[in-house]
C-alpha cells in the first residue's frame, strides 16, 4: 500500500477528540471505499520482544520464582516492621524488590545453564510474578496493624492513655494476630478483580506506580537494561555491607539507654533534649535519598515548629493548663497536645485528599462517557466503531490488550469468592472482638466495595492510596457507634483493620495488573502470585513483628521502638467514643486550627498546581501529613534524611544520570544492612547479652559532679 501525505475530509478537532495526535507521520487505508489516514507506528517496546514467546500462565509461576519471593518477602517485612515501629516513615520499595528479584534469578539461571541444566529462561513475565508476590507480602507488611491500630489495642498504649477499661484492652497474642490478617486480607483480592478490565482497557488509567514498575522489568531484559541492572545490584550490595558493618560497630557502644551514636548530641545538649540531632542511622539516611525533597523538608520543618516552638512553649503552661504532677506519656498532658494536633493534621489531610478524589473520579467518569460520545458521533458519520479503534490502537495496545484479555479471571469466581469470605470474616470476627457484632461487620463490607472502587480508581488517576484515611474515617464511624461502655474504642480500632485491608488490597493489586498488562504477564498468573504473597505476608508480618515484640520494649516512648501510630490511632477511637472530652485545655482550638491549616495547604497547593505553571510554585509547598508526623517523634530521624537529601543533591549536580540511575539501589542498600542488622541484635538482647561500651554524653556541669563523688569513693 503507497503511503504519502494528503488532506483528510476529517475535522482536525474531530480526530483530537478521537485521541489522535498531529506529530506523527500517517499511512492510508481503505475503509467503506474511502482513503482513511491511520498513525505510523514507530518502534515499540513490544516490538523489541516480539520475537520470543510469552510462556503460559502456568510457566510463569516456577518454583524459582516463588523461593525468590519468600526470600524477598522475608527481607522487606522485616525492614518495613522496623522503620514502622521506629517512625512510621516508609519509602516504595518496588524498585528495589524488582531489581533483587531480576539479580537472583538471573544469577541462578546463569548457574545452571553452565552445567547445561536450564529448561526454562528467565522472562520479563516471571519478573512480574515476583515483583508481585514480593508487593503483596510488603503491603501486608505495611497495613497489619501491629504498628498501629492492633497495637493501639495493647495495654501498654492504653496506660499511655490512661483508660484503664477492661472492655477497650487486649493483650496481643501471636495467634489471634494471624488468625484475624487471614481472615481479612485475603477478601479484597476478590473485590477488585471484576473491575480490572473497565480500569485498565476501558478508562486506560495510568497507575504511575505501576506503570514505572514495567518499563523497569521491561528495561531489564533488554541487553542494556540488564548489564545496567547488574551494576545497580553491584551498588546496592556494597552499600548493604557497608549499612550491616556499621550498624554492627555502633552496637559496641550502646549498653544502655542514650548511649552509644544513635544518642550523639550533634547540635548540644538543648538541642539534643528537643530531639534535634543526628543519629547516625544508614537506614534513614537511605530513606531521605528514595523520599522527594519536599517530603524530607517538610519532617524537618514540623520537627521545628513542634519541638522547637510549641512543646517548649506549652510546657510552660504546665499546671495551668494540665497537671505538671502527669507522667510524660500522659495523654492529659504534653503528650496530649503532640498526639491530637498530629492527628487533627492528619485527619485535615486525609478529609481532603478523600474528596479530592472522589471528585476527581466522578468528573473522570463523566468525561468518559462525554468522550464515547463525542467519538461515536464521529464514527457513525464515517466508519465503525471497530474500526476506529483498531485504527488508533498501536502494536503495543493491540498485543497487551490480547494477552490481558486472554486469562481473565471469570466474574462467576470473583463474585462468589468475595461473598464466601466475607460470610466468613463476618462469623469468625466477633470471635475475635466480642465488641464488634456480625452486623457491625457486614456494613464494613457492605462499605468496602464502593471505598475500594474509589481507592482503585483514584490511585490509578493520581498514584494516592488513601486506605489509612478510610481506615481512620472507620475508627470514628464505628468507635462512636458501639460506645464507650460497649467497647468502642477496641471496635473502632477492629473496624479499621477491616477497611484498610480490603481497600489497600485493592489499589495495590490494580497496580500490580497495570505491571502485568504492560509487562504481557497473566492476570491468573499475577492474582495467584498475589495470594501467594498475601499468604506469605500474614505469616511473616506477625512472626517479625512478634520477634520485636518480645526483644524490645515496643510502644514505650522513650525506647528504641515507640511505635508512634499506636497510640494516634488509639487517641481516635477515644475521639469516637468520649467526643473532645479527652482532650488537655486549649488542645481543641489548636487542633480545629491544625485541621483547617492541613486542609487548605492542600487546597492552595493543587489550585497552584492547576493555574500556576511558569514557575511552579507547588514544589515548595510543605505537605501537611509529613508536617503532623515530627510532632510525635521528634527531629532527629528528619535530620538524617535531609542528609538523605543533600547527598543525592549532591551526587545529582556532579552527575545526574548517575545518580538517577544508581540512587535508588544505593539507598535501598543502606536501608537494608542495617534493619537486617536487627535479626543478630535481637536475638543477643533475647539471649541477655549486652555490649561492652556505653558512650555517653554529659554536661560539664553533671560531668564534675559525678567525677567528685567517684574521687571520694
Amino acid at each position: 500500500m503507497e503511503r504519502r501525505r494528503h488532506e483528510y475530509d476529517f475535522q482536525e478537532e474531530e480526530w483530537r477528540e478521537a485521541g489522535i495526535s498531529r506529530g506523527y507521520s500517517y499511512t492510508d487505508y481503505n475503509v467503506d471505499g474511502r482513503n482513511i489516514e491511520r498513525i505510523e507506528e514507530p518502534e515499540t517496546v513490544e516490538k523489541v520482544f516480539k520475537n520470543l514467546e510469552v510462556p503460559s500462565w502456568r510457566k510463569q509461576i516456577t518454583i524459582r520464582a516463588m523461593v525468590t519471593s519468600i526470600v524477598l518477602s522475608f527481607v522487606f517485612n522485616f525492614v518495613i516492621c522496623k522503620l514502622s515501629l521506629t517512625t512510621g516513615v516508609i519509602p516504595s520499595f518496588n524498585v528495589a524488590a524488582g531489581l533483587l528479584g531480576f539479580a537472583f534469578v538471573k544469577a541462578w539461571v546463569s548457574l545452571i545453564e553452565k552445567f547445561g541444566l536450564l529448561k526454562q529462561p528467565f522472562t520479563r513475565q516471571e519478573n512480574t510474578v515476583i515483583q508481585t508476590c514480593v508487593v503483596a507480602a510488603s503491603g501486608i507488611a505495611f497495613n497489619n496493624g501491629t504498628s498501629s491500630y492492633l497495637l493501639a489495642m495493647s495495654p501498654i498504649v492504653a496506660d499511655q492513655a490512661e483508660r484503664d477499661i477492661p472492655n477497650n484492652v487486649k493483650s496481643l497474642s501471636l495467634g489471634w494476630i494471624i488468625g484475624f490478617l487471614l481472615t481479612v486480607s485475603f477478601v479484597g483480592l476478590f473485590l477488585i478483580v471484576p473491575l480490572t478490565e473497565m480500569m485498565i482497557i476501558k478508562y486506560k488509567l495510568t497507575y504511575p506506580t505501576g506503570t514505572a514498575t514495567a518499563y523497569l522489568i521491561n528495561s531489564f531484559h533488554t541487553p542494556r537494561g540488564a548489564k545496567l541492572a547488574g551494576q545497580q545490584v553491584s551498588a546496592l550490595f556494597k552499600s548493604f555491607c557497608f549499612s550491616f558493618v556499621f550498624a554492627f560497630f555502633q552496637w559496641f557502644f550502646r549498653s544502655g539507654s542514650d548511649c552509644g551514636f544513635s544518642s550523639f548530641p550533634t547540635f548540644g545538649l538543648q538541642a539534643y533534649s528537643h530531639r534535634f540531632y543526628f543519629d547516625f542511622s544508614s537506614t534513614y539516611v537511605g530513606v531521605g535519598m528514595i523520599c522527594p525533597y519536599m517530603v524530607n523538608v517538610s519532617l524537618l520543618l514540623g520537627s521545628i515548629l513542634s519541638w522547637g516552638i510549641m512543646w517548649p512553649l506549652i510546657e510552660k503552661k504546665a499546671g495551668i493548663w494540665y497537671s505538671a504532677d502527669l507522667p510524660a506519656s500522659s495523654l492529659h498532658g504534653i503528650q496530649g497536645y503532640r498526639v491530637f494536633l498530629a492527628i487533627a493534621m492528619m485527619l485535615g489531610d486525609g478529609l481532603y485528599h478523600v474528596v479530592y478524589i472522589m471528585v476527581k473520579t466522578l468528573v473522570n467518569i463523566i468525561q468518559q462517557h462525554s468522550m464515547k460520545t463525542k467519538e461515536a458521533t464521529v464514527i457513525n458519520t464515517q466508519f465503525s466503531n471497530q474500526t476506529l479503534e483498531s485504527m488508533l490502537e498501536n502494536f503495543d495496545e493491540r498485543r497487551r490488550k490480547e494477552f490481558f484479555l486472554k486469562d481473565q479471571i471469570p466474574s462467576w469466581v470473583a463474585i462468589p469468592g468475595y461473598i464466601c469470605l466475607a460470610g466468613l470474616s463476618i462469623g469468625v470476627i466477633p470471635v475475635i472482638f466480642p465488641q464488634l457484632k456480625p452486623y457491625h461487620v457486614l456494613v464494613a463490607y457492605l462499605m468496602a466495595p464502593i471505598l475500594a472502587f474509589c481507592n482503585a480508581y483514584g490511585s490509578g488517576l493520581t498514584d494516592w492510596s488513601l486506605a489509612s484515611n478510610y481506615g481512620k474515617m472507620a475508627i470514628m464511624v464505628f468507635s462512636a457507634w458501639v460506645g464507650l461502655e460497649n467497647g468502642g474504642v477496641l471496635a473502632g480500632l477492629a473496624s479499621c483493620g477491616v477497611i484498610m485491608s480490603i481497600v489497600s488490597t485493592a489499589s495495590d493489586l490494580m497496580q500490580d495488573f497495570k505491571t502485568g498488562y504492560l509487562t504481557l504477564a497473566s492476570p491468573r498468573s499475577m492474582f495467584f502470585s498475589q495470594v501467594f504473597g498475601t499468604a506469605i505476608g500474614c505469616l511473616f508480618s506477625p512472626l517479625i513483628f512478634w520477634f520485636f515484640y518480645k526483644a524490645y520494649s515496643v510502644g514505650d516512648p522513650t525506647g528504641s521502638y515507640p511505635a508512634p501510630y499506636g497510640p494516634m490511632y488509639r487517641g481516635m477511637a477515644l475521639l469516637g467514643v468520649e467526643g473532645v472530652a479527652s482532650l488537655p485545655k486549649n488542645c481543641l482550638e489548636f487542633a480545629i486550627w491544625f485541621f483547617v491549616a492541613a486542609f487548605l495547604i492542600n487546597l492552595i497547593t493543587h489550585l497552584f498546581q492547576r493555574y500556576e505553571t511558569r514557575y511552579r510554585i507547588y514544589r515548595f509547598i510543605p505537605s501537611p501529613m509529613c508536617i503532623a508526623i515530627p510532632f510525635y517523634l521528634g527531629g532527629y530521624f528528619a535530620i538524617d534524611m535531609c542528609i538523605g537529601s543533600l547527598i543525592l543533591l549532591f551526587w545529582s549536580m556532579k552527575n545526574k544520570q548517575m545518580a538517577n540511575d544508581f540512587g535508588p539501589a544505593v539507598a535501598s542498600g543502606l536501608i537494608c544492612g542495617e534493619s537486617l542488622w536487627g535479626v543478630p541484635s535481637a536475638v543477643l538482647s533475647l539471649a541477655g547479652l549486652k555490649a561492652p561500651i556505653c558512650m555517653k554524653f554529659l554536661s560539664a556541669s553533671t560531668n564534675n559532679k559525678i567525677d567528685a563523688i567517684l574521687s571520694g569513693l
